[in-house]
C-alpha cells in the first residue's frame, strides 16, 4: 500500500468517526432534504420579506447554498455540528463565491437570531420540542419557521405544502 493510499484511508476513516461521533452527539446523522423539500422551502421563503434566512441542522449545505444563490440580497446563515458536512458546505460557499451565506461550526440552541428572519429546519421530532422551547422564551425576535416533514409542536401552520413524493411529506410555514 502507498503512502497516498495510506492517507486516504486515514482520510476516510476519521471522515466516518466524526459522522458517527457527531450522530451520536446530537441524535441523528445529516440527512440532506430531498429536490421537491429543498424547492418547497426556497418557495415559502419568497414570502417572507427581506429578513435573515436561518438553517438550524445545514449539513452538507444543500439548502443554504441553494438560498444563497435564490436569494442573493438576503443574508443567509447554516448552523452545523458535524464536521465533515460543515466542511463540505463551506468548500461549496468558496467555490461559488457565497459572499451573502455565513457558516458557523455550533449549536443552533445557542444561536442569536436576528429581528424579521426566517427559521428553517429539516430536524427530528425531539429537535422540533428543542425549538419551540426556544422561541418560547420570547428573546428571539424571528418572523417565520419553515419546517420540512417534522412539525412544531407548539404552532399551528399558517401554510402546509404537501409535496408529490412517495410519502406526501409536509414542509410546513409558521408566522410567530
Amino acid at each position: 500500500m502507498s503512502l497516498f493510499e495510506i492517507l486516504l484511508l486515514l482520510f476516510f476513516i476519521l471522515m466516518a468517526f466524526s459522522i458517527i461521533w457527531s450522530t451520536l452527539a446530537v441524535g441523528i446523522s445529516p440527512m440532506p432534504s430531498s429536490d421537491k423539500a429543498r424547492q418547497a422551502m426556497l418557495k415559502l421563503c419568497k414570502d417572507t420579506g427581506n429578513g435573515e434566512i436561518i438553517d438550524f441542522g445545514s449539513g452538507w449545505g444543500h439548502f443554504v447554498i441553494a438560498a444563497a444563490k435564490t436569494f442573493p440580497e438576503r443574508k443567509v446563515t447554516g448552523y452545523e455540528l458535524s464536521w465533515v458536512p460543515y466542511l463540505t458546505a463551506y468548500v461549496l460557499k468558496l467555490s461559488f463565491n457565497l459572499n451573502n451565506l455565513t457558516l458557523k461550526r455550533a449549536d443552533f440552541l445557542t444561536a442569536e437570531l436576528s429581528s424579521n428572519s426566517v427559521l428553517v429546519c429539516y430536524l427530528f421530532p425531539g429537535a422540533m420540542k428543542a425549538i419551540a422551547g426556544k422561541l418560547a422564551t420570547g428573546q428571539h425576535q424571528v418572523s417565520y419557521l419553515i419546517s420540512n416533514n417534522f412539525a412544531c409542536p407548539t404552532l399551528t401552520p399558517t401554510k402546509t405544502l404537501q409535496l408529490n413524493d412517495f410519502y406526501h411529506s409536509p414542509v410546513y410555514l409558521y408566522r410567530l
